[in-house]
């Protein structure tokens, strides 16, 4: 039995899985035989026993062996017959989340950390594992509640000072007072046109409020998504392509509810046209924000919310005059 030892600089793995590596665990040939492992490890101190790593004689890794399974083996059993020979496998270089999930998804108690050549460099124990989920959990709950970074953050952002509190917070509102002042321009210069048919300024709150929420939704995916290292690549498809189903299935509902209320065809279609456009377009938006944010290294749900919120308000005006205008003329 070998307890390999390697020693990474301070801070060269920081948030990731390298940082939670331990070196100081049982490893054993894969012709080892269970008791031979039991035997051996009686009497010695390990950084983590909860997994026995069976490597080849070149280093590299085998598999692994849970301490439950090793107990309840027959004494002659060899180890390779007891490997777990698809373990979760990640290099140091792995994000912490990205890991800890690896190995949940797995079912495994520890991780086996290897170097890109497939050589055995040490194991995440369970232990670190669920410090790194609650971390991780803890920051993304901030997160989605619009603060900065994990709880302190938090902490410090409710335990502030009064102008601290204005320094933080008025940015994004004055951001949202010229919003609401660039829309009130767009309204005006249609004022004509809602003046001539006064039932097209019954369904422009009604087109902006959804448009909003369908946008919320996908924010909240995505931040969650970018929380956990997914790629706004793998996420784009799909909620396109929900984008565009919610937007249609929205219109559709609206339909009988705009040719009643509204009394004018022209005016129902305006409005559900404005509809579908505004929604598709707020998942597209919503998804290009957060990721736009976290790139520029800011975090995603602090300031995706109120800009988008913005941008889409002004764009759901838009896109719902102009529709007005060629349609009801």
């Amino acid at each position: 039995m070998t307890i390999p030892r390697t020693a990474a600089q301070p801070g060269e793995f920081t948030g990731t899985a390298g940082e939670h590596t331990v070196t100081a665990v049982p490893v054993f040939d894969p012709s080892a035989t269970a008791r031979e492992a039991w035997t051996r490890m009686l009497g010695t101190r390990f950084d983590s026993a909860s997994d026995i790593v069976v490597r080849d004689a070149g280093g590299r890794l085998y598999g692994l062996v849970s301490v439950e399974r090793l107990l309840a083996a027959a004494p002659a059993a060899t180890l390779a017959d007891l490997a777990d020979r698809d373990p979760p496998i990640v290099t140091p270089g792995t994000d912490q989340e990205i890991a800890a999930w690896h190995a949940v998804r797995h079912g495994e108690s520890g991780l086996a950390v290897v170097d890109p050549s497939g050589r055995f460099t040490g194991l995440v124990p369970r232990r670190r594992l669920l410090r790194v989920l609650l971390q991780e959990h803890d920051e993304d709950m901030a997160r989605l509640g619009g603060y900065l970074k994990g709880s302190a953050t938090a902490r410090t952002a409710a335990e502030e000072s009064v102008t601290r509190r204005f320094a933080h917070r008025m940015p994004w509102l004055l951001l949202g007072l010229a919003g609401a002042m660039a829309s009130a321009g767009i309204v005006g210069s249609f004022e004509d046109r809602l003046a001539a048919n006064v039932a097209l300024a019954f369904f422009l709150p009604g087109v902006i409020y959804m448009a909003d929420a369908v946008g919320t939704q996908t924010e909240a995916v995505v931040v969650r998504a970018l929380s956990v290292g997914v790629s706004i690549r793998r996420l784009a498809r799909g909620e396109s392509a929900t984008g565009l189903i919610i937007g249609l299935a929205m219109a559709l509902a609206f339909l009988p509810f705009a040719l009643l209320y509204g009394g004018d065809a022209q005016v129902a279609l305006t409005a559900v046209i404005s509809l579908f456009a505004a929604c598709s377009v707020a998942s597209a938006l919503a998804m290009v924000l957060p990721w736009l944010l976290n790139r520029l290294g800011r975090d995603p749900a602090f300031g995706s919310g109120p800009l988008a919120t913005v941008i889409q308000d002004l764009l759901s005006i838009t896109v719902y005059l102009f529709t007005a205008t060629l349609i009801v003329g």
